[in-house]
């Protein structure tokens, strides 16, 4: 049977943090809904991801930050591809923001993944 969901339908109640949702995860990525309450990175805190991410700003609004100081302002709709270890941070978001992200595991990282997965 297949699954099926609304990426802005039953978000989750209003929360401390980021909420992920993994919708797809396979050897080669995973595909997750994020949905941020106008929660901002921490002071300080970068993401640096092994894998190269395709992220869809589909509700809300946000400013990401990159490492260089250049800043990216976001509206709903718009997409942006990060490369892998493409330092980054959601420098502000609003509280109503939903974003659908791809994150493609190529070479390297999906065999770290491969063998994470093997250890257990």
């Amino acid at each position: 049977m297949p699954r099926r969901g609304s990426l802005l339908g039953r978000l989750p109640p209003l929360a401390d943090a980021e909420r992920f949702e993994a919708l797809l995860e396979t050897p080669c990525g995973r595909v997750e809904r994020i949905v941020s309450f106008g929660h901002a990175s921490p002071p300080g805190f970068w993401y640096e991801q092994a894998e190269d991410e395709w992220v869809l700003l589909a509700a809300g609004s946000a400013t990401l930050a990159f490492e260089d100081g250049t800043k990216l302002t976001l509206a709903a709709g718009d997409w942006i591809i990060l490369p892998a270890r493409q330092r980054h941070r959601v420098d502000a978001v609003s509280g109503d923001a939903v974003w659908l992200a791809v994150h493609l595991r190529t070479g390297q990282a999906r065999d770290q993944q491969q063998d994470s997965g093997n250890a257990g």
